[in-house]
């Protein structure tokens, strides 16, 4: 079965200094792959350039097969992308926002309520969501947006630090949903985080990023055991030199 995300030599370059440094990687069907390491290691680049947002200086990168910069258009209805920052209108309900997103990708009513129903589920909000956005938690604003993320089942979502600032209840809740999310619609996830010890937990295969290139991929527990180490931290340290 090919690759559902093929990246190629990808390089992304500003002002002469290069953020993403010839990344090449497969990502199979259902998986949940994780890009890690510490911040400004080249991870976000990298994701927005999967999500079309910007074009690579060069390389290649493809999702279901379609080129990221000549098809963008059609990797748009494939995938869905939930940024590290991303916000709700906040004069708008959590119910009125999963509404209004959910019509981006849905005309008929039907559509737009059973997509809505799902994201209602995934937020696990309640009756909080006849509230608007305004008065949510941090935590809560995630959960929102990652409903937003996953309720339209795309291909592939792809999540930037989903779980960062997050306390304990809430970053707990989303890594259920992720997990349980990517197992039962067969949905591909790639996320970047540098919490290394909770993507250990969460994915099925993870990239060691650093300074913008990709210094080591396996399984979490391929890699624990490859570089003699108790968790994926104390191996990243290891590959790159880290103290």
């Amino acid at each position: 079965m090919a690759p559902i995300v093929v990246i190629r030599n990808l390089i992304k370059e500003y002002s002469g200094r290069r953020a993403v440094d010839n990344i090449t990687l497969d990502i199979q069907e259902g998986e949940i792959f994780g890009l890690i390491g510490p911040n400004g290691a080249g991870k976000t680049t990298t994701l927005r350039m999967l999500s079309t947002i910007i074009k690579p200086t060069s390389g290649y990168a493809s999702i279901c097969g379609k080129d990221v910069v000549n098809e963008g258009d059609m990797v748009r209805r494939l995938i869905s992308y939930l940024p590290d920052e991303a916000g709700a209108y906040p004069n708008l309900s959590g119910n009125e926002y999963l509404k209004l997103m959910a019509s981006f990708y849905f005309e008929r009513n039907d559509d737009v309520k059973r997509v809505v129903e799902e994201g209602v589920r995934i937020s696990g909000l309640g009756e909080r969501l006849k509230e608007k956005s305004s008065t949510y938690s941090k935590g809560m604003k995630r959960r929102l947006q990652l409903a937003r993320a996953l309720m339209i089942s795309p291909k592939l979502a792809i999540l930037d630090e989903p779980t960062s600032g997050l306390d304990v209840t809430h970053a707990y809740h989303l890594r259920n949903v992720i997990n349980g999310y990517a197992k039962s619609h067969q949905t591909t996830i790639l996320l970047s985080s540098h919490n290394m010890l909770e993507v250990e937990h969460l994915c099925d295969r993870v990239s060691f990023i650093n300074e913008g290139k990709v210094v080591e991929c396996g399984s979490p527990a391929d890699l624990k055991v490859k570089y003699s180490s108790q968790n994926l931290e104390e191996a990243f340290v290891k590959v790159t030199g880290f103290a």
